[in-house]
């Protein structure tokens, strides 16, 4: 992978957080083989609260810190732990400046911690509207053109819908939770979500659903089309560690290994 050693200014300019934070992992399944495609990494503070409790001190002024920050304690987390698939990193499209420069951290992380750059996937967060999506491709293609996997996050909620789709190229897409909840008895949301995954496979995108939460939402998903699952009916996120799949009927081929 091609890299640079120049920094961008918010890298050289960039000040100390003034608050802790560590990081929680959340697998996302494959159904069909019964594997862990990756572990998403999520902040939590230090004493295990959620993440509510660590963005409410993120701001403009170091959301560009915060995201670096991220990304190193992920890395080097994942690589403690010894993931074996994909690490989902998410990233604020707004804390990137200079892709080729900004995502230089990235790459020092991974390999002082000896973490295999092929296996980082990123995942586009949008928290706002996204007014610059030539900026948005730009990063994403850099991305690509370094190995990463990228994704849209929340697909299908708030900002995150079919502009995004059609002007950002990511390999997966992520069905947002609003869509995934009570889909077995929503007949509008299995019509919505079978003609996505039929517009993702001709645009050639994976799609996973989040949030699952019930037998019942992973089976109406399945049969649908989909193979990648994520959600507290598979397994809660684990304070700096892997957590076991949860021991469910749904997921029996899990229990069998």
């Amino acid at each position: 992978m091609a890299s640079t050693s120049s920094q961008c200014e918010a890298c050289k300019s960039a000040q100390p957080l003034s608050f802790a934070f560590t990081m929680a992992f959340q697998p996302i399944i494959q159904l069909s083989t019964a594997t862990v495609f990756a572990y998403e990494a999520l902040a939590r503070g230090i004493d295990g609260s959620g993440a509510g409790s660590v963005f409410k001190h993120v701001n403009a002024d170091n959301q560009y810190k915060f995201d670096q920050t991220c990304r190193i304690k992920a890395v080097k987390l994942a690589a403690e732990l010894a993931i074996p698939c994909y690490l989902s990193i998410n990233f604020m499209p707004n804390a990137v400046y200079e892709p080729e420069r900004c995502i230089q951290t990235t790459l020092k992380a991974a390999r002082d911690n000896q973490f295999p750059l092929d296996k980082i996937l990123f995942e586009f967060t949008e928290g706002e509207e996204v007014l610059d999506y030539e900026h948005i491709q730009r990063i994403i293609h850099h991305y690509r053109s370094q190995g990463f996997l990228t994704a849209i996050d929340d697909f299908g909620s708030g900002y995150s819908g079919l502009t995004a789709l059609a002007n950002i190229d990511t390999h997966i897409i992520k069905l947002d939770m609003a869509l995934v909840r009570d889909i077995d008895t929503d007949t509008t949301k299995q019509a919505i979500v079978r003609h996505s995954i039929a517009m993702c496979r001709e645009l050639g995108r994976q799609i996973i659903a989040e949030g699952v939460e019930t037998e019942a939402e992973l089976a109406c998903l399945a049969e649908l089309g989909i193979d990648l699952f994520q959600g507290y009916y598979i397994a809660k996120p684990g304070f700096e560690s892997l957590p076991a799949i949860n021991q469910s009927p749904g997921l029996e081929a899990f229990h069998r290994q």
